[in-house]
């Protein structure tokens, strides 16, 4: 992206009423690799910081900037002087896989090397700046056999968070859930029996697995919601929908920082919900709730260029992890009500609970 390019780009966005009914706002950096174009953010981030203070802007002190990177440029001058000068609203995410051999499998150098042992190294200056830090794993097909040992890990390593989820695509083989469901019940016995629940993992959680009445009809994407920008110039629901980014589809432009958005090709967006593009079988599912879809990979499987046939290729993969995640709050609360701790630990989640809201 050109410096003119991503200025107009911050001039269109600060000008757009419609996005001022919010009271603050994300910028995230995607790439690629965002910190191989660190100039170019950090130039954005002061100009976007001066023009919000020309303005008045009601998001002056009021935003977060945010990227996730592969980690291999965090220890640069370069990226620690960016990060020096953002702090307070800044937003990181290093993304290692789990162990040396997980993380190998697909984030590799040109040459076929793999760049485990340059990233890990960063983890300890990032979780010293970034004391709340999580990272992301995702899984595919490929990656089922090394989730346990890449989750015990990265909670050795000490990041505070591990997000995970599987991938959307249909990239799954006869039998993937139930070794994935494996994988997850070996994980909650780690878990608790060495005490590390108060540690997030994002594979157990009590408000999955539930059915969901049809009076939440809410979409689970956002797309439509946010708005992505492309080197060009040109805008987009969410930058799954940019070429790039789509195997068999067109890219899905709604309109260009110059002339604005189309709302004509918005709309379909705005009135996404979970009736409208959900079949059946996901409407009646007795264990629908945390089931997650992406409305890019919607458009980029269905078989027209529509955004409202949901993909369900995660079905039972969602199930395996629901199967698992009962069987972790089983155990979890038969080992407090044993220990006795089970008020305490139910007073702490509920002031973790207050003090996020």
């Amino acid at each position: 992206m050109s410096v003119d390019i991503a200025e107009k780009a911050v001039d269109f966005i600060l000008s757009q009423k419609s996005f001022l009914e919010n009271d603050s706002v994300d910028f995230e950096f995607i790439g690629g690799e965002p910190t191989l174009e660190m100039d170019l953010i950090d130039h954005i981030c002061d100009y976007l910081k001066v023009e919000m203070f020309r303005l008045d802007h009601p998001w002056f002190n009021m935003y977060r900037v945010g990227f996730t990177t592969n980690g291999l440029t965090y220890h640069t001058d370069k990226v620690q002087s960016f990060i020096e000068k953002n702090r307070k609203h800044l937003d990181i995410t290093i993304t290692i896989d789990g162990t040396s051999r997980k993380h190998n499998i697909n984030r590799v150098y040109p040459n076929g090397s793999g760049s485990y042992n340059d990233v890990v190294k960063n983890i300890p200056k990032w979780i010293e700046q970034f004391p709340s830090c999580s990272t992301k794993v995702t899984v595919s097909s490929e990656d089922i056999p090394f989730i346990k040992e890449s989750v015990i890990h990265l909670f050795e390593l000490g990041i505070p968070g591990i997000h995970i989820n599987v991938v959307f695509e249909n990239v799954w083989k006869d039998g993937d859930d139930r070794l994935f469901e494996q994988q997850l019940i070996d994980i909650a016995d780690y878990i608790i029996d060495n005490n590390r629940y108060t540690q997030e993992c994002s594979f157990f959680s009590e408000y999955i697995g539930k059915p969901i009445p049809l009076s939440k009809n809410n979409n689970w994407c956002g797309a439509g919601h946010m708005l992505s920008v492309d080197a060009a110039g040109n805008l987009y629901p969410c930058t799954r929908f940019a070429q790039y980014s789509l195997r068999s589809k067109k890219a899905l432009v709604i309109g260009n920082i110059k002339d604005g958005i189309n709302q004509n090709l918005l709309r379909p967006f705005l009135a996404l919900d979970r009736t409208t593009q959900s079949p059946q079988k996901c409407l009646e599912c007795e264990v629908a709730s945390g089931c997650a879809w992406c409305q890019g990979e919607n458009y980029d499987s269905a078989q027209t260029d529509t955004i409202y046939q949901r993909s369900t290729a995660i079905c039972l993969m969602h199930k395996a992890r629901v199967r698992a995640n009962n069987y972790y709050w089983n155990k979890l609360y038969r080992k407090l009500e044993v220990e006795g701790r089970r008020e305490e630990y139910e007073q702490n989640k509920r002031e973790v609970k207050s003090e996020i809201c």
